[in-house]
């Protein structure tokens, strides 16, 4: 049974500003950003269990951009929270721990 995804008003808002962010320098790199984006999201459906990053919370890198996504699991309801789409290089401690 595959995982169902849940987007966090956070998450929301950085993957709207990385788009956002895309549009103003390329017009394809925002339909490619989605497009593996939607991949990263299919993978987590079907198997969320990445590495840890602290306690619960784990990551998954989106390829070929510069962003993982932050999230954690609950088995019991079978669904993966993403809590942040967060930009590698910033300030690491700035990183997702629970929301």
């Amino acid at each position: 049974m595959a995982y169902r995804i849940i987007i966090s008003p956070r998450a929301q808002k950085e993957i709207e500003n990385a788009i956002d962010y895309y549009a103003l320098y390329s017009t394809d790199a925002p339909e490619v950003f989605i497009t593996l984006l939607k991949e990263t999201y299919t993978t987590l459906q079907s198997n969320p269990f990445f590495k840890v990053c602290y306690k619960d919370v784990r990551s998954l890198k989106i390829k070929r951009f510069p962003y993982s996504l932050y999230f954690i699991i609950n088995e019991n309801k079978h669904t993966v929270r993403v809590l942040s789409c967060f930009h590698n290089k910033r300030n690491p401690h700035k990183r997702p721990r629970y929301e």
